[in-house]
């Protein structure tokens, strides 16, 4: 550990090929190998992270789970209540790092679109306040923050104020004001940060992701290289419907839409494979829809740079997963994205000059046919928006390799 100036935690394991694709290019950007925190340490040497065989790109520390050791569980909670010190949760679950001072190291929370999720936002705040009582320096890297949570007055949702008589809003903002380096990776959330962080903190980097190297593997029968619209849907994008049944009823729609149409494929590409949330599930379910049809392929679990050398080769994209949009972006590949929050709007922006268009979110599904428009409207200026993303994505690539240089400043 000691060797370690760089510390990357928050990372919740490459069964989120997401999760796999920031740190994967992170290891790529920067000098040395950073020690990664990891929520999976089997998850991460089944993929491209720590490999069994071949080199890995980063160390690998695993986080402790009070899941697995229930007495520590009842301590750790008693002492909480007792001593009133909720950072004790932090030090326990990064307790192969914390056992020294950390003066001198940088850590980095490569969650950052975890603030768009209630259930995450207080283990990030308490993560950032124990790095730093231990002498860290702290970064938050590849943020997306929805610009209400900044305003200084929001008091819904789940995420829990840090005090009482605070708002959530208000706990936010201070937290945010305890990183020494703040990476936005989209321009609503930076705009909606300048209004409560010091500038000098802030920079707008693009997702690191997007510079991921593509591995291609074999294409499978059905998959015609240039001529099949790869289909990205997850549980995610469902839990935040509208309309219970509406994001599936959309989705097969869109696929019986395509090939009665057209002549072109589907691929059914899955991003993330966690028993508690895989895009597998629903994906089972529209191959066994279609797959009579002899023109609908499913792609089978595979690293983040296999996944997206089969995203690459695909004519369009329609994507629920935001770390599969940005593969296929970075692809060059005319790409819709079916969001539910502000990093999807924002990433489109930046690319764009507007998200109108390229995202629909799934909060406004109303009809089985509105991804069928979204669709039309895609495949009608698809050699337009090939060629905006062949013009604009160089220099955001080469924008978004900056992001090793300003962590090693550190």
């Amino acid at each position: 550990m000691s060797k370690d100036k760089i510390i990357l935690y928050m990372h919740a394991g490459s069964g989120n090929h997401g999760c796999e694709a920031i740190v994967n290019s992170l290891c790529h950007v920067l000098k040395e190998k950073p020690l990664v925190l990891t929520n999976s340490e089997e998850e991460d040497r089944k993929y491209s992270l720590a490999p069994v065989a071949g080199e890995a790109l980063c160390e690998l520390a695993q986080e402790r789970h009070f899941s697995r050791h229930k007495v520590a569980h009842v301590l750790y909670y008693l002492w909480r209540k007792i001593a009133k010190d909720p950072e004790s949760f932090i030090r326990y679950r990064y307790r192969e790092v914390f056992r020294k001072p950390l003066e001198g190291k940088v850590a980095v929370s490569i969650g950052g679109d975890n603030y768009c999720y209630d259930m995450m936002v207080k283990d990030l705040m308490l993560a950032n306040r124990a790095f730093h009582d231990k002498g860290a320096r702290t970064i938050l890297l590849g943020c997306s923050i929805e610009p209400e949570l900044l305003d200084g007055k929001n008091s819904g949702g789940k995420m829990e104020a840090a005090s009482p008589g605070v708002t959530q809003s208000q706990s936010l903002i201070e937290d945010m004001n305890r990183y020494d380096l703040i990476i936005a990776r989209e321009s609503i959330t930076y705009e909606a940060l300048k209004k409560v962080v010091s500038e000098e903190k802030l920079r707008l980097i693009p997702d690191p992701a997007f510079t991921l190297k593509s591995k291609e593997l074999p294409l499978p029968e059905g998959f015609v290289e240039g001529n099949t619209v790869g289909v990205n849907v997850s549980p995610m994008i469902q839990d935040n419907e509208r309309e219970a049944g509406i994001t599936m009823s959309n989705y097969k729609a869109l696929i019986e839409h395509i090939i009665r149409t057209t002549e072109m494929h589907v691929a059914l590409i899955p991003h993330v494979v966690w028993a508690r949330n895989d895009d597998r599930k629903p994906i089972g379910e529209l191959y066994e829809a279609f797959k009579d049809t002899g023109r609908v392929v499913r792609i089978e679990d595979a690293s983040c740079e296999e996944l997206k050398g089969f995203i690459g080769r695909c004519r369009m994209f329609i994507g629920a997963r935001t770390h599969a949009t940005i593969a296929a972006y970075s692809s060059l590949v005319p790409t819709l994205t079916v969001g539910y929050s502000v990093k999807a709007k924002g990433i489109a922006k930046d690319l764009f000059g507007t998200y109108e268009n390229y995202v629909l979110p799934v909060q406004q599904l109303q009809n089985k046919e509105d991804l069928i428009g979204a669709f039309e409207w895609l495949k009608d200026y698809e050699q337009d928006i090939r060629e905006d993303l062949g013009n604009v994505m160089p220099a955001y690539k080469v924008r978004a390799l900056s992001v090793g240089k300003e962590i090693e400043i550190f």
